[in-house]
């Protein structure tokens, strides 16, 4: 081998691997599959795959704007109790709610799993401790606050967690106004639980729920609704719902006063456009207790919707408590554009006693007995 070809053997090797380092770095790596959302029609509609799990998740909510105004014992800051006796503040009451709800469903071998979580962020204006010339009261526009008003897992019918209490929710609450329940309660809201479900085939529900309760108070206050030991209250009811209507009821057991409360409903779909219902309810003893919340041992209620229009539907609910106490509310549903509904409400309130005070055993607690008082509330809702 002379000098020519060993010097033309090194430059070919020289170009084979000058070549071979090239080629390998312009090799374009093969992209990872992209996964897309998908949507979950298991559910109903909103609900979407988390990507890489067999989870369903639907996120939605609303913005609110409240304004109440008028003499309105519940609404409007014109000698409102909310905002402290003998409160001075005459304006508007006025509330801006931002509320957010998750949703999220997967199906396991013991049924379907749920956890759920609906969050309140308010911003209003309510009482302070503004010194004025009648006395420590006044209006704050600084209102901030944040609540869970719902929280909770369920499994198959087994819920455990943060919700209203099961005495209110088994009878459908009341009606479809703004301000339900507003001077006659029908029962309390806010309770953690142990609870089950059934559901039957038929339009069927039948429920237990092991409750704490929420409140105030030694066990002989009227309000107080917490338990003080490790005896949960007891509410236990059933739903039957048909193509005409429905009934419900429901029954409760205060443990820490060891008082009891029932409450039953009739619902009647009188067109496809009309319903209407009634409702009762008793407790074992005048003084209320944490599920008798009304004033007095019993309370009645009825009320109904009426869809007048593809946009429009008109609410209303009347009722009256053993001590005299009288609400009627009414208000006009109308969604102006789809999710956005615009509700203007009429409310008044009564008591027709003559006696200046309630009794101090009652869930009044002594508190002046409200005069004849009307107010407005205007409500704008953007749903999503």
């Amino acid at each position: 081998m002379n000098i020519k070809s060993l010097l033309l053997g090194s430059a070919a090797a020289l170009v084979a691997v000058t070549g071979a380092r090239a080629a390998d770095a312009i090799v374009i790596a093969e992209p990872e599959p992209m996964e897309y959302v998908r949507v979950c029609d298991v559910y109903g509609s909103g609900f979407y795959y988390i990507p890489g799990t067999e989870t369903c998740l639907a996120i939605e909510g609303y913005f609110r704007f409240d304004l109440g105004f008028g003499e309105n014992t519940g609404r409007d800051v014109e000698d409102n109790g909310a905002q402290g006796p003998g409160s001075d503040g005459d304006t508007y009451r006025v509330r801006m709610r931002s509320a957010l709800r998750w949703d999220a469903k997967s199906e396991t071998e013991y049924g379907t799993l749920q956890g759920f979580a609906h969050i309140n962020f308010d911003y209003n204006n309510g009482y302070t401790t503004i010194p004025t010339e009648d006395g420590p009261n006044g209006v704050d526009n600084s209102g901030l606050s944040t609540s869970v008003n719902h929280a909770w897992i369920d499994l198959a019918g087994f819920r455990v967690g943060k919700s209203d209490s099961y005495f209110s929710s088994i009878t459908g609450y009341s009606s479809g106004v703004s301000n339900d329940g507003f001077l006659v309660s029908y029962g309390p809201f806010d309770t953690q639980f142990v609870a089950y479900t059934f559901t039957g085939g038929n339009g069927f529900t039948a429920s237990i729920s092991l409750e704490n309760g929420a409140g105030f108070g030694d066990g002989t206050t009227p309000g107080g609704g917490a338990i003080d030991d490790y005896i949960p209250h007891v509410v236990g009811g059933f739903a039957w719902t048909q193509g005409w209507g429905g009934i419900s009821a429901v029954a409760a057991y205060d443990s820490r006063r060891e008082q009891g409360a029932f409450k039953a409903r009739l619902d009647v779909n009188v067109t496809d456009a009309i319903s209407l219902f009634v409702m009762g309810g008793y407790s074992t003893n005048e003084a209320g207790n944490a599920y008798a919340t009304w004033n007095g041992q019993w309370m009645v209620y009825g009320g109904g919707a009426w869809k007048f229009t593809e946009k429009a539907t008109g609410n209303f609910e009347v009722a009256y408590s053993d001590f005299e106490d009288f609400h009627l509310v009414a208000n006009v549903d109308y969604e102006l554009v789809p999710d956005l509904h615009i509700i203007p409400e009429i409310v008044y309130s009564d008591n027709f006693s003559n006696d200046a005070t309630y009794p101090a055993f009652t869930p009044g607690g002594g508190g002046t007995r409200p005069d004849s008082e009307i107010g407005g509330f205007l409500r704008i809702q953007r749903n999503f």
